[in-house]
């Protein structure tokens, strides 16, 4: 449990995000609510709610609703008025934005209360046709500070943004050790897994998580698996399509056009990944886009398997090559294939040292509690800049 940051009157800290309904973003802010609370401090968080609320509530933390998933202009002066309001009413110290359109309103809200702004940039967001869009995402570099969850974020922000680089702070986003464990996955979890997908105790498997949208890059997986025919595998493509049934029959086509039928399926949404994890040989992100983060990456290797992904955006900060895991040239399914044929070719000894290698990697570098604790320095830092 991390310790009390302050003494005297403990900061309330006001998070604001467009729902609690399901994705990264909504787990992050969970994750610190639950840490600004164990710090003895008070956590807020106003968004339109959603099924997350409730465990939001149960870690002693207080949600207000609002219509903060709107993106019409006079909704988000309302919106301002509306969050001027709760900062007041909870003696808010700190509004930490986590999204484009509430962050707006935040933003307005928190200058006209005289406390300070941050915010967590969470990806690289659609420019528009000539950059039309980077005006309304610009508020997401306008912070007292900014948290940029990679490297490869940070680079992107000084590059596109008017912002000072030593206004910005990297955290990398957090892996819970506490679900991502493989002493913590029973037997029993991981039997009921594999009837579930019929896979056999001689195959190995090939696992990409995500899902079913095509920047995923599901069909360059299944274009580079059509040259591993003379290997033994099965491949999981482990995803919900989300009502995208187009591109989950074009992946249908896909594989039957490969030849695959018998090797590659499409697994649906899985509510135990860590069991899932465990069942898998090699676990490949393959991203067409550069991802921000990439939590599959991180998660994979704390269950100790090795990650192929491209060499793109943050996942060479993730994934160490031919260590924890292999790079492949990004969109390009040969380079894919000979990585995933040297992960299927792996002996016991050397697959066992990518495991514990996996495994001390994610645990050093990307732990919930360290991107728990960084993130509470820095509201530290902005508090004690204006002496609360």
């Amino acid at each position: 449990m991390l310790q009390r940051a302050m003494t005297g009157a403990p900061p309330t800290i006001l998070q604001v995000l467009p729902r609690l309904q399901t994705g990264g973003v909504e787990r992050g802010t969970i994750e610190m609510a639950q840490a600004i609370c164990e710090a003895g401090w008070r956590a807020v968080v106003a968004s339109e709610g959603g099924r997350m609320e409730r465990e939001l509530t149960r870690l002693g933390a207080v949600h207000v609703t609002l219509p903060l998933a709107t993106k019409n202009p006079l909704k988000i002066k309302r919106n301002v008025a509306a969050l001027s309001q709760v900062i007041k009413d909870h003696q808010v110290s700190l509004v930490h934005a986590r999204s484009r359109a509430p962050a707006w309103s935040a933003l307005k809200a928190a200058r006209a209360c005289g406390v300070p702004f941050m915010t967590t940039f969470h990806g690289t967001y659609n420019m528009g046709y000539f950059g039309l869009k980077q005006k309304y995402n610009a508020v997401m570099a306008m912070g007292d500070r900014v948290i940029a969850i990679s490297q490869f974020i940070r680079r992107h922000i000084l590059s596109n943004y008017q912002i000072d680089d030593s206004l910005i702070r990297v955290v990398h986003r957090g892996v819970d050790f506490e679900k991502f464990d493989p002493d913590k996955v029973s037997a029993e979890r991981m039997i009921a897994l594999s009837t579930r997908w019929r896979l056999s105790d001689d195959e190995p498997v090939i696992m990409l998580p995500g899902r079913l949208t095509r920047w995923k890059g599901q069909l360059l997986l299944i274009d580079a698996l059509k040259q591993l025919k003379d290997l033994r595998f099965r491949c999981l493509l482990v995803g919900s399509d989300q009502g995208r049934t187009a591109y989950r029959q074009e992946i249908e086509r896909a594989i039957d056009a490969a030849g695959l039928r018998d090797r590659v399926q499409v697994a649906d949404d899985c509510h135990d990944m860590p069991a899932a994890y465990m069942l898998a040989d090699v676990v490949v992100s393959a991203s067409t886009d550069p991802e921000a983060f990439g939590r599959v990456s991180a998660e994979a290797q704390a269950m100790g398997r090795p990650v192929i992904a491209p060499d793109h955006g943050a996942a060479p900060e993730i994934v160490q090559h031919h260590q924890t895991g292999w790079l492949f040239a990004a969109m390009h399914p040969g380079s894919l294939a000979t990585m995933l044929r040297e992960a299927l070719t792996l002996d016991r000894q050397a697959r066992a040292v990518y495991a514990q290698r996996a495994m001390a990697h994610a645990r050093a570098s990307f732990s919930k509690d360290q991107m728990c604790t960084k993130t509470l320095a820095v509201y530290q830092e902005l508090l004690s800049e204006r002496g609360a």
